[in-house]
C-alpha cells in the first residue's frame, strides 16, 4: 500500500467552515436592531420532538425593531412563544392569531458588554478548532513524511504553508469579533 501526498486544500477549507460557522453563530446575537438570525438558534416543541423554529414558521422582519413569526399550525403558537420566551435572548414574544410579533426592545449597556463577551467566546471557541485542523494537518505531514509519500523539505515547506493558513483564518476570525462587538457596542 502506498502512502499518498497530503492535500492542503483540504484543511484550509476545513479552516475556512469554522470561520462560516462563527459567522452564523454571531448572527443568532442580538444587536441593538432586528434581524432574522436572532431566532436561528431557537428550539421549538413540536410534534414529539425539538425542532428549529424555521421548520415550523417563516420568520421575517417588518421592521428595525420588531421580528414577525408566522407560523404554520395553529396548534404551535403556545410552543413557539415559550420557545422564545426560553431562549435566553431577552425577548417576549406578543401573540396575534397565527403570528406572533417579537419586539426588540433597546439593550442596555451590562447586556452589551455580555453579548461582547460571548461573541469572544464563539471566536475562541472556532480559533481552538482552526489550531486542531493545523495540528492534525501537521500529524498528517509527519506521517506522509514518515512514510516517504514526501520528502522533509515537502514536509517543511508544507507545514509552512498550513502555518500561514492557520495565521490567515485567525486574523479574519479577530477582524469578524472586533466587527461583531462594534455593532453590539453601537447605541
Amino acid at each position: 500500500m502506498a502512502a499518498e501526498k497530503p492535500v492542503l486544500s483540504k484543511y484550509r477549507d476545513r479552516m475556512d467552515k469554522a470561520i462560516s460557522t462563527l459567522k452564523d453563530e454571531f448572527s443568532s446575537l442580538r444587536t441593538g436592531r432586528a434581524s432574522a438570525g436572532l431566532l436561528d438558534q431557537v428550539m421549538v416543541d413540536a410534534y414529539g420532538s425539538t425542532v428549529p423554529l424555521n421548520t415550523v414558521g417563516s420568520v421575517s422582519v417588518p421592521e428595525p425593531r420588531s421580528i414577525s413569526v408566522n407560523i404554520w399550525d395553529r396548534g404551535l403558537v403556545v410552543s413557539v412563544e415559550k420557545a422564545i420566551r426560553n431562549a435566553g435572548l431577552g425577548l417576549n414574544p406578543v401573540v396575534d392569531g397565527q403570528s406572533l410579533r417579537v419586539p426588540i426592545p433597546p439593550l442596555t449597556e451590562e447586556r452589551r458588554k455580555d453579548l461582547a463577551k460571548i461573541a469572544g467566546k464563539y471566536a475562541e471557541q472556532q480559533k481552538i478548532a482552526i489550531r486542531n485542523v493545523r495540528r492534525e494537518a501537521n500529524d498528517d505531514l509527519k506521517k506522509a513524511e514518515k512514510d516517504s509519500a514526501i520528502t522533509q523539505d515537502e514536509q517543511r515547506r508544507m507545514e509552512t504553508e498550513v502555518q500561514k493558513f492557520t495565521d490567515e483564518a485567525i486574523k479574519r476570525v479577530d477582524e469578524a469579533l472586533k466587527t461583531k462587538e462594534q455593532e453590539i457596542m453601537q447605541v
